[in-house]
């Protein structure tokens, strides 16, 4: 069984989503025999490298909401991750562009290491607060995902190294219709969207396996009543929450 994930760096529900499938997979009985497979996805192609703006300010100002409905927007999401023992530190985050995180994730797919730097890239921006657009920043963390750090440096410093690699994956998003993120496709035909339950992945897993041969070419296995829990350029599970 494989399963695909489109996701970025800086989606506080990829990470969330990520967490969620992987408690379902510790508890799914052909994990063995499971392999997931990271895509790329940006949320924000055209988003500066940080500038120095909280990312209560970025929301506040992206969705005509007051900072302090920002901050309560943020702090529901990250009760969220808290749920999956995830520490999300809003307060310290730096956003910015996602291009070369993805270029590196690209280049560490090569050496077998691509999960490994996923899971310290999300870490790295959502609970150490460092900025994953900056380039020794990114080095240090291909580093210690068991990297070449100078190898990693060339890499994101060359602008067009995997830059095809992370274009592909957003031109096969395109195709699917996929318009926010997480994003989850099993064996190319079931879809789940959003960051779902672990009941739902875990029910998902074994639909998927027990009926994949009859199953239709592609079929939504999304809970109800789950659409503010993936994020899209223009919202992320807040929109709503600012009256």
């Amino acid at each position: 069984m494989k399963i695909q994930v489109w996701s970025d760096f800086v989606c506080p529900f990829c990470y969330i989503g990520k967490r969620r499938l992987e408690q379902a997979l510790a508890q799914f009985p052909h994990k063995d025999q499971v392999e997931v497979e990271f895509k790329s996805f940006e949320l924000d192609p055209n988003s500066p490298k940080y500038d120095g703006k909280s990312i209560h300010e970025i929301l506040a100002g992206k969705y005509g909401m007051s900072i302090e409905q920002a901050k309560q927007a943020n702090e529901g999401v990250g009760q969220q991750a808290a749920s999956v023992g995830l520490d999300f530190r809003f307060d310290e985050m730096k956003h910015g562009n996602t291009f070369d995180a993805h270029r590196l994730a690209k280049f560490a797919k090569e050496s077998g290491k691509e999960a490994v730097l996923t899971e310290k890239l999300l870490h790295a921006y959502f609970t150490e607060s460092k900025n994953i657009g900056d380039e020794e920043v990114l080095a240090e963390i291909a580093e210690s995902a068991g990297l070449d750090r100078d190898q990693a440096l060339k890499i994101v410093q060359d602008k067009n190294a995997f830059a095809n690699d992370v274009r592909i994956d957003e031109a096969i998003a395109q195709q699917y219709g996929i318009k926010g993120v997480p994003y989850f496709i099993i064996n190319n035909k079931y879809a789940i969207s959003g960051a779902q339950a672990p009941e739902t992945f875990a029910g998902a897993l074994q639909k998927v396996w027990e009926e994949e041969s009859d199953a239709p070419a592609f079929q939504d296995l999304s809970a109800e009543g789950m659409e503010d829990a993936s994020c899209t350029d223009e919202s992320c599970g807040i929109q709503d929450k600012k009256e």
